[in-house]
Formats: C-alpha cells, structure tokens, sequence
C-alpha cells in the first residue's frame, strides 16, 4: 500500500480520556451520593448557575418571545426536516408475527422507551441543532417523557434559542444544566422524578465519558468524543471547498481531527497552504479552536489509489466522511465505516448538522466501524413474544429437555418434562439422561 503522510497529528483523541475518566468518576460518586445538593454544587462551581434547574412554562414562554421570527422560522424548518426523516426511518421499523413449528408462532413488538433524556452542549456556541436533533427524534419515535438538558450560555440562563428548539420540538422538561451534572441528572431521575432510560446527545469529553461510565444503567446513542471529519478528494476536487469543510468542523474544539485523504498530491498540497489561512480569518473563538485542532489533530494523507484511500477511510472510521471525487456511486458502494456519509460537492457536514434531516448526533473515536449515529432506532425496543399450542409444545419440549440436560441445566430441562407429563400423560418421551452432580 503506498500511503504518505503530508501531515500527521500530533495527539488522538484518546490522549485526554485519562482526565476525563477521573474527573467523571469523582463527580458521579458524588452525585449519587448526594443527589440534586451536589447537582445545584456543581452547577454553581463549574457554570456559575444558582437558578432554577427546571424552567417553568412561563419562563420558558417568556424567555423565547425573545426569539426573532426568522430564527423561529429557520428552526422550525430545521424541527420538521428532522422528524420527517426520523418517522420515515420509524416505518422501517416493522412488527411481525411468523408460524416456526406447527403450532408455533412467534413474533416482534416495536415500542419506544418511556423516558429519554436529550442534552445540547452550552459553553463556546448556542448548539441550536443538538437540541431539536435529540427531542424531534424521541417525539417521532413516539416516547412518552423528554428530558431535555442545556447549559447556562456565557454565565446567564440558557439561551432563548436552545430553550425554543427544545420546546417546539416537544420536550416535556427543560432543565438548565450542562455537563456531568445534567447527564447525572437524567440518568437519576433528579428534579423530576422520571429516570431516563436513554440519553442522548453530544457533548465535551467530560459529558462523552459521563455516559459512557453510566451505559448499562442507561441506554446512550453512541459512545462519542470531539468530533471528527474526514474529506476524500481526487484531483477533481476543488481544494478550496476541502480547506473550507476541514476548517468548518475543525472550528468545533481544540481536540477536533480534520483529516483529508487524497489521490492527488498537488490537491493535497494546495488544501494545506489554504488551510492556515482559513483559520486566521475567522473570528477569535472560532479561530483558536480550529487552529489548535488543525495543528494537534490534523492529517492529510495522500493514497496510491481510491482502493486504498477506501481502506483507509475505513479505518478511521470518521464521523462525518464527505466524498470530493468522481464516480460517486463507487464511493457509495465499496465505503462501510462512517457516522454519516456526505456524496459530492454539494452537500456539505455543514448541511447535515444543522437542517438536512438525518441526525448530526454520530459516532466518533473509530465507533462507526460497529455503530450508526443517532436515529428514531435508538429511542426504540425491538421486543420479541411466543406462543404455542400444546401439540407443539409436545416437539419442543422434548427437545428442550434433551438440549438442557446436555448442558447440565437439570432444572431447566423438569420445567419442560412437567409440561410433557401434565399434557401427554399416557405418552412415553426420550427425555435424555438425568442430571446427576
């Protein structure tokens, strides 16, 4: 394989779990030690909030006449786009029943979960879209309670716009708190309690960690990290469109990889002079996450072929993975490992963070090569049943004795013998040999 590095990153993502898993660690402790008094601590300390955790109707209802009506509108748009393509994907989800054995049927339920928690990040941006991305998912996938967490925004409340995209995206409960403490929060029912049975969302390392310590008492989207974008391109790409999607997603933190993945050395030489440049002209927050990114995570590999490039992407792995080259059904067809996949010039990571319709909520850290991102399917249970006449059980029971006592599971194997002798009593079974240590 003849793979040259440009340029290669210096840190991975992986470089700062190590923190991240202590701090969590201690911070979960403590709240579940000492509940909604270490969340309001926490809240205090770390976002400089005292007020109200759970906003009230009216201060929900007076905080969004704030909201400009084109914002409306543009959320709006966004709110339905997202539910629109999350119901489609809930009829793919199908209930059925099938006959096994004579007498034997056996089927699917699709339900959703009861109670979902959905967090927005506050901090250096409003993430307007993480908030309607979560709740319009849960609302189409029919779940009866949302939670919905977000930070105060620069030291005040939550921003009117986060507050307006979680409520007309139906969520039952708003709540402003960020980080560890809201992601606690909802996993323990505090405030309100209603305990999530999943939570959802994107977030820092520190929130990334938070629910990847508590999967298992909760259900979580995706085991998630800074996130990530990876752009292939071929000599028919136009570097300026790649410079510019490498700077948009590395704009989101200091600990986001960009990654560029070329055919065409010039092209990949041309990205990387435009790049740096791109940075600086943005505005200082922006340009300080994205520079730091860039020059720490950053990677431009140039590949002999698109096989290769193809191998390599999958690899990686990448959240969002756009495609810049010709042939794009090929493209299609022969990549399997991404959160989401963006096909052409024309569409952009951009376009599916914020108003395209699938969810931007997707995997990073390598977890696309075993899981998809944020859907309807993640807010619902695929829950099987079975029923069958006794003549069946008669089949079924002998062999489930035989199989049992196989194992050595001798109690097992009497649960279907019982059977056998309350319905057949006159018939005679080979019921295998009896258990007997």
């Amino acid at each position: 394989m003849s793979i040259t590095y440009l340029k290669k990153a210096a840190k991975t993502p992986e470089t700062e779990t190590a923190t991240a898993q202590k701090v969590v660690t201690e911070m979960l402790a403590e709240i579940e030690a000492n509940g909604e008094a270490a969340v309001r601590k926490y809240a205090k300390d770390l976002d400089k909030w005292d007020g109200d955790i759970v906003m009230s109707r009216a201060e929900i209802d007076r905080r969004t006449r704030e909201v400009p009506e084109q914002v409306r509108r543009d959320i709006d748009f966004a709110i339905k786009q997202v539910k629109d393509f999350a119901v489609a994907q809930r009829k793919s989800l199908q209930e059925f029943s099938v006959d096994l054995h004579a007498g034997v049927s056996a089927g699917q339920r699709v339900l959703p979960v009861n109670v979902a928690g959905c967090y927005a990040p506050a901090g250096r941006y409003a993430h307007i879209a993480s908030a309607y991305m979560g709740v319009a998912t849960a609302r189409a996938a029919g779940v009866k309670t949302i939670l919905a967490c977000s930070g105060p925004f620069r030291g005040g409340p939550m921003h009117p716009y986060v507050m307006y995209a979680f409520d007309k995206a139906g969520a039952d409960v708003i709540m402003t708190l960020g980080g560890v403490q809201a992601i606690a929060t909802m996993a323990n029912g505090l405030f309100t309690g209603k305990a999530a049975d999943v939570i959802v969302g994107p977030g820092n390392k520190f929130v990334a960690e938070a629910k990847r310590t508590l999967f298992g008492k909760v259900g979580i989207d995706v085991f998630a990290g800074p996130s990530e974008v990876a752009v292939i391109a071929d000599e028919t790409a136009d570097p300026a469109i790649v410079a510019s999607d490498l700077v948009g997603q590395a704009e989101h933190g200091h600990e986001s990889p960009a990654w560029l993945m070329t055919t065409s050395e010039s092209l990949a030489k041309k990205v990387m002079e435009l790049v740096p440049k791109l940075i600086a002209a943005l505005p200082p927050t922006a340009a300080d996450a994205a520079g730091a990114a860039w020059r720490d995570y950053g990677e431009v590999i140039v590949c002999g072929s698109r096989e290769e490039v193809a191998e390599v992407s999958d690899k990686y792995a990448a959240e969002h993975l756009e495609v810049h080259a010709k042939d794009l059904d090929w493209w299609l067809s022969h990549l399997t490992c991404y959160g989401s996949l963006f096909l052409g010039e024309e569409t952009t990571v951009a376009f599916g963070d914020k108003a395209s319709g699938p969810n931007h909520v997707l995997p990073t850290k390598g977890a696309a090569r075993y899981s998809g991102g944020l859907s309807v399917h993640k807010f619902m249970k695929t829950l099987t049943w079975q029923r069958m006449t006794r003549e069946a059980a008669r089949d079924i029971g002998e062999v489930t004795s035989r199989i049992s006592r196989l194992e050595g599971m001798e109690a097992h194997a009497r649960t279907a013998d019982d059977r056998l002798a309350k319905y057949f009593p006159e018939q005679r079974f080979d019921l295998g040999e009896a258990v007997s240590v």
